[in-house]
């Protein structure tokens, strides 16, 4: 599959842009400079033809994305969250991308209905809407249940999208070898494994019984969580094709005017939403990592609701308290902590300069503090990050990308509700409250705990292990017995270091 023939669908894609216009559209709302943008109409036009019309009645650069498929609508998504990148009007734009494209037929729908949940829609609901909404998977239909007349809404995957969601991914793979072979210096961010990585997140997001999952499992972290919260998910109406979760009235924030009306805070819901996504991220390990505009809403009693929860990520333990400590050390303007983190946490190669990599790190933070959030350019700062990153030769981190991701995502969103939110002083709570919590006394006895938790497990197999090594170290090196591996040797002085401390202890306690 990922031969040359993917070449014809790169060059269809640009060729689509030209046709559509968005080409010269984006370059100018891009502010490129003259000399590419005539080159790259030189070079496009003699394959105009070759490229896809599109919808006429959409504005250009969303015109061809949505032509070009789910992978390129999902870019169109992100950079609509990103008016300080992208600028306002552009992104303006692109928002009808969030929720608001074309949908697919309602006997399409019913069919679909019938073959995942083995029954046609009418013996199922007493009510079942037109799409009240599509994007680039799915869409939503809202309807009655008819056992319980529970009111739900209903989505269901458009079809044939997984084959043309691997078309894509082949395409995309077929371009990331393309660069690496021809542009060595980008080997070191990894853009085959960046392609694998995002792979199983979209390919996980085209089974609904997984969006499901993730439902349920963020619903039970949120369920305390003041200001947010998660629709119940009804697990016997769903499927791989579809998910039926309870219906909930609420303005989403792609409509910003009838937020205004409701009286809605938008410093507060700004604040709301990075600080949502932070302690998802650090406490639970678990994350949407979805957060446009479109798949947030503001429900009656003023929480934040979550929808579409197709792509999520995890991060581990460690990680958790390395992202932290990175951030908080930005946030105390701490260059020499952060630098260290990242050096044992191996994203640095070894042989770098920690002080001149901390030197390179206050001269992206300073920047930030102090300023205006308006007269900062995300942009700008970017582009110096990622010089950074090239000096010291840091490798793409496969498993912080879908992180990162969000987090760009998540204080575009921010940012659009108020463009002078400084989300360091925004996240500072969060990140104080866990590292509280996951740095120092209190992480220690936690994490003994649990190593003495995974020791138990051995408790049956304690006094063997401790009789064999003690055996072995009486008879030397004349038996013939195999030698101990380093978990064995391990085992053996940890367990007996436990119960001696056991019972010190004990005796303590008698005495």
């Amino acid at each position: 599959m990922r031969g040359p023939h993917n070449l014809f669908r790169l060059v269809r894609a640009g060729s689509t842009f030209e046709r559509t216009g968005a080409m010269n559209y984006a370059l100018e709302k891009l502010e490129a400079p003259l000399s590419i943008r005539i080159a790259l109409r030189i070079i496009g036009w003699p394959f105009k033809l070759l490229g896809i019309k599109g919808e006429p009645d959409l504005p250009p650069v969303a015109r061809a994305l949505t032509a070009l498929g789910p992978a390129y609508i999902k870019l169109g998504q992100n950079l609509s969250t990103r008016p300080d990148i992208v600028g306002d009007e552009f992104s303006n734009e692109l928002q009808i991308l969030l929720d608001r494209l074309p949908p697919f037929s309602d006997e399409e729908a019913k069919r679909t209905i019938r073959k995942e949940l083995g029954q046609d829609v009418d013996e199922l609901f007493s009510e079942f809407s037109p799409p009240v909404a599509a994007a680039s998977v799915a869409q939503v239909h809202r309807a009655r249940v008819r056992s319980s007349g529970r009111e739900v809404a209903v989505k269901i995957l458009r079809p044939g999208i997984e084959r043309v969601i691997r078309r894509d991914i082949d395409a995309f793979y077929f371009t990331a070898r393309f660069i690496e072979f021809f542009l060595p210096a980008t080997r070191r961010l990894h853009p085959t494994d960046v392609i694998r990585y995002f792979e199983n997140i979209i390919l996980a997001e085209i089974d609904l019984r997984l969006e499901a999952s993730a439902v349920a499992e963020h619903f039970a972290n949120t369920s305390g969580d003041k200001g947010f919260s998660v629709p119940s998910l009804v697990w016997e109406l769903s499927a791989r094709r579809v998910m039926t979760l309870d219906w909930v009235d609420g303005i989403p924030l792609t409509d910003p005017e009838a937020l205004r009306k409701q009286g809605v805070d938008f410093d507060d819901l700004a604040r709301r939403i990075v600080q949502s996504f932070l302690r998802h991220a650090l406490r639970d390990g678990f994350f949407h990592a979805d957060l446009h505009p479109g798949n947030l809403m503001v429900v009656p009693d003023g929480s934040l609701l979550a929808l579409d929860y197709g792509i999520t990520g995890r991060i581990d333990d460690y990680t958790r308290r390395v992202y932290a400590e990175i951030l908080f050390g930005f946030i105390r303007r701490d260059y020499d902590r952060v630098a260290r983190v990242h050096f044992e946490a191996g994203y640095v190669p070894r042989g770098q300069d920690i002080n001149a990599f901390s030197q390179a790190l206050r001269s992206v933070g300073e920047p930030i503090f102090g300023q205006d959030a308006t007269r900062i350019s995300m942009g700008r700062l970017l582009r110096h990050l990622f010089d950074v990153t090239e000096r010291f030769g840091m490798e793409t981190r496969t498993e912080l990308l879908l992180l990162q991701k969000t987090m760009v995502v998540v204080e575009g969103v921010a940012r659009s509700l108020n463009p002078n939110l400084n989300i360091w002083e925004t996240a500072k709570p969060v990140v104080e409250q866990y590292i509280k919590d996951n740095v120092g006394p209190k992480a220690i006895v936690r994490d003994a705990a649990r190593t003495l938790e995974i020791l138990s497990r051995f408790g049956p197999r304690v006094p063997m292990i401790i009789e064999e090594g003690l055996n072995r170290e009486r008879d030397g090196p004349q038996q013939s017995q195999a030698p101990r591996s380093n978990a064995e040797t391990a085992i053996t002085w940890f367990s007996i270091g436990v119960i001696a401390v056991v019972l010190v202890l004990l005796l303590a306690d008698l005495i």
